[in-house]
């Protein structure tokens, strides 16, 4: 039987750097040490059942949710991978109030990047054993290499990142990113330890038929929302409609399903949440700019996401993201509200 040839994320990312005008050794750096740090949490995750890292930790964080075990551990451990890498300078998670940094370490504070992440999306399903994710994005920093980081570093519209992607953790465990050149993914193989590229230059349909949205807060919806989901269920063969409706209540998950087949994922404004839910730094943005990337749209309903100037590390969005005839026909319905 004729052999096949395997192409590790690291070989990848090193051949990109010729057609990458940034992609220099220390951004390769940086991200080979992301991928370390999704295989330890990879392992972490398919132990959890096994070990005592499922369940609350007995902390909230500081967007006010109660914190799984897992959580903090997935935290731990990617700010531990990104300081070892020597390329990051400062982190913005999810899960903490403040930017990450290391100013007793001359070594990070030379580093070129700063990061912003949600270690891990959708922790709220981790308990039931369903998809969850980490979701990653990467900025040049703005301050003079060699000094403490700045909030301006991290206050830079989503369309000055320089990389940003997604880890999703299921049936099987896939690393999904782009620098701007593309969305590549890769398969972590567990016989040689390595991510491998099985997804070359991913392309979202332009049109889906599939929408994931939380239908239970639909009365507390904006009117051009729920005009388009009653678009969405209405009987129209030429469009294919009726659509589908899948919602697992973890982006990754949603996003990485509707990316490859196709679709609309929404987290609308309700009385309850009027700026949304999701963040803008580090969900909306990376998430947006791989969208973009594979020939989506991004948007918050009014606006381009990535043009969106952030005011706090934890500011929330609306956000509507997918395939792009879909994005365009939530938008317009929203414009004729009022």
């Amino acid at each position: 039987m004729q052999g096949y040839t395997v192409k590790t994320l690291t070989q990848f990312i090193i051949e990109q750097q010729a057609s990458i005008p940034y992609a220099t050794g220390e951004f390769s750096r940086l991200l080979y040490h992301i991928g370390v740090a999704a295989k330890i949490v990879n392992k972490k995750v398919n132990k959890a059942g096994l070990v005592d890292i499922l369940g609350e930790a007995g902390h909230v964080n500081v967007q006010g949710e109660a914190q799984k075990k897992l959580d903090l551990m997935a935290n731990w451990q990617f700010i531990q991978s990104l300081r070892n890498s020597r390329e990051c300078c400062g982190i913005a998670s999810e899960e903490d109030q403040e930017v990450i940094t290391w100013d007793d370490d001359q070594l990070t504070r030379d580093g070129n990047y700063v990061v912003c992440m949600d270690p891990l999306d959708g922790s709220s399903n981790i308990d039931v054993n369903v998809s969850i994710g980490t979701i990653f994005g990467i900025y040049r920093r703005i301050s003079p290499r060699g000094e403490r980081v700045t909030m301006d570093d991290f206050m830079q519209p989503g369309h000055k990142q320089v990389a940003a992607g997604y880890v999703i953790y299921g049936s099987s465990t896939m690393l999904v990113y782009t620098a701007g050149n593309g969305v590549f993914g890769f398969t972590l193989d567990p016989s040689i330890g390595e991510f491998c590229l099985s997804n070359f230059l991913i392309k979202t349909p332009a049109e889906g038929r599939i929408y994931s949205v939380n239908e239970g807060n639909f009365e507390h919806f904006p009117q051009g929302v729920k005009d388009y989901i009653r678009y969405c269920q209405g009987v129209d063969k030429p469009t294919g409609r009726p659509y589908s409706t899948r919602y697992i209540g973890s982006l990754v998950a949603d996003f990485h399903r509707n990316l490859l087949k196709g679709g609309i994922y929404m987290y609308p404004p309700t009385a309850a949440a009027p700026n949304g839910k999701l963040r803008l730094l580090y969900e909306c943005n990376p998430i947006a700019f791989i969208a973009e990337q594979a020939g989506g749209r991004a948007s918050n309903g009014a606006e381009r996401i990535l043009d969106i100037q952030p005011e706090s590390i934890h500011q929330r969005m609306p956000f509507y993201v997918g395939s792009a005839h879909m994005v365009q026909k939530v938008e317009e319905l929203l414009s004729h509200e009022g």
